[in-house]
């Protein structure tokens, strides 16, 4: 149960909330492009239809200048200046209608039957052009009396003497204009709003002057183009990217995954760790209750076979008896490594000298390399280095692997023993250019009863490590095959 929580907790933790989190921030980051993508756009649609209408303006105000120079012409022949309008009207579809205005603003020509009955004296932009003496355009729509609506625009005509003669008068045409804006753009929500941002056309559902619109003002009229900016659609972005959403979910299972094998890879290692720590508690706990039995027999055989041996004189006999006490010294052997691996702390450390331990294991490390025609090399420092232990163990290590390296080399080569201080501590390094060993032997070169030898225990290497480790130390093999194999060991020195 408790299991099945801590993956629940490391699965949500892992791929849950990264998904989620993942997922929040991509989706922002696309819904962002997409509204500067909309943002571009509508400022694009916005440029469009500023160009747009300045080139209309320009038009109608470049008209309504050679109307005016006509009129000036005219101005003594109404008849004249009737036909002048109508072929103006005529020939432009925006105008919705074309009036000559006196000076008050009445009516005195047009293309409209009806224009003796319009009086747009009173309208705001003709009362402007009469104070101004400027071009005016209206800021909001009429609607004629046959229902269409207009925008008006008014130029004044000044004499020589600066005085305001009359007022020519156009009606642009809403419908025409509207016309002409979704030709450019039929899809955008556009609106042209007055100074007073009062909406005076649109196209679809029109723009209001807020957060989410593009203004561009109109450079001849006091007006401005206001295009609203499409919101971005969410639901085609997710439809769009959803591969890249499923990628994101498979690349963190990937991951757990990852994580879930590798913790129970951890989980495995510290198993079989924790087996091999109660495999040597049941080697020690075996050791500590009979070692002393079994050494208590072995040393009354011991005693019986020296004194048959003293007694059976011949040959062959001292033979098997030379034979006999070798084993029996070798299992006195592996009874007192059993001891080391069950109480490796029980006798009292003390301060000892790592240049006398080898100083005196040299004469039998020599012997035993003679015999096995291997080259013996010694680099000990001049002063002395101590280290907090137990002579005899240290002792037991440093032949234990010494001969090891013998055994790897058994037609001949060369054996090193160095030891340096390396800051606060002693390095002890033993290298031979024996045989070697295997990447899969030397991950199992510390467990118990592995061995390579045919009349090996697999408990040497365990003890030197248990006895190393004993001392606050630790011991690192490295190995080739064909190579040879390097151990160092590092111990803490005692000041």
């Amino acid at each position: 149960m408790k299991i099945n929580t801590k993956k629940k907790l490391l699965y949500f933790a892992i791929v849950i909330v990264p998904i989620i989190i993942t997922s929040i921030l991509f989706f922002n980051y696309q819904i962002n492009k997409e509204e500067t993508k909309n943002k571009t756009h509508a400022e694009w649609v916005a440029s469009i239809h500023q160009r747009q209408w300045d080139s209309y303006i320009n038009k109608i105000v470049s008209t309504l200048n050679i109307l005016s120079l006509s009129i000036q012409t005219n101005i003594d022949s109404p008849e004249e200046i009737d036909q002048l309008l109508r072929k103006v009207f005529t020939n432009e579809r925006i105008y919705g209608g074309l009036f000559l205005l006196d000076n008050n603003g009445k009516t005195i020509a047009g293309v409209n039957d009806t224009y003796d009955s319009i009086d747009i004296s009173d309208e705001d932009y003709i009362v402007e052009v009469v104070n101004s003496k400027d071009l005016v355009i209206s800021n909001k729509e009429e609607v004629l009396s046959n229902g269409q609506k207009v925008i008006g625009i008014a130029m004044p005509i000044v004499n020589q003497h600066n005085r305001l003669d009359s007022i020519i008068t156009a009606y642009l045409r809403v419908d025409y204009l509207i016309n002409i804006t979704k030709m450019l753009s039929s899809e955008e929500n556009i609106a042209i709003m007055n100074d007073q941002k009062e909406r005076i056309l649109y196209i679809n559902e029109g723009a209001t002057i807020g957060e989410n619109v593009i203004s561009t003002p109109i450079d001849r009229l006091p007006w401005t183009i206001v295009v609203e900016l499409a919101e971005p659609n969410i639901w085609n972005i997710v439809k769009s990217k959803i591969w890249i959403l499923l990628f994101f979910i498979v690349i963190f299972h990937l991951f757990y995954m990852i994580i879930v094998l590798y913790y129970q890879r951890k989980t495995r290692e510290e198993e079989a760790k924790q087996n091999e720590i109660q495999k040597l508690e049941l080697v020690g706990n075996l050791a500590a209750s009979s070692a002393h039995e079994i050494r208590n027999p072995l040393t009354g055989i011991k005693g019986l076979i020296q004194l048959l041996s003293e007694k059976y004189q011949d040959q062959q006999d001292q033979l098997y008896f030379s034979i006999i006490q070798k084993e029996i010294m070798r299992i006195n052997e592996i009874v007192s490594q059993f001891l080391i691996l069950g109480k490796p702390t029980a006798q009292i450390k003390d301060k000892m000298n790592i240049k006398s331990i080898i100083a005196e294991l040299n004469p039998l490390i020599i012997s035993e390399a003679n015999l096995y025609n291997v080259k013996y090399i010694e680099k000990i420092p001049e002063q002395d280095i101590y280290i907090l232990g137990i002579a005899d163990q240290m002792k037991q290590v440093l032949l234990n692997l010494t001969k090891n390296a013998l055994e790897a080399m058994e037609n001949g080569g060369q054996l090193e023993l160095s030891v340096q201080r390396i800051h606060s501590n002693v390095m002890i390094t033993i290298i031979d250019n024996g045989i070697g060993m295997s990447s899969q032997q030397l991950k199992k070169i510390f467990e118990p009863f592995h061995t390579s030898k045919e009349t090996g225990t697999g408990l040497g290497l365990v003890v030197c490590k248990r006895i190393i480790e004993s001392f606050n130390g630790e011991i690192h093999i490295s190995s080739r095959e064909k190579k040879g194999t390097k151990v160092n060991i590092i111990l803490p020195i005692m000041e």
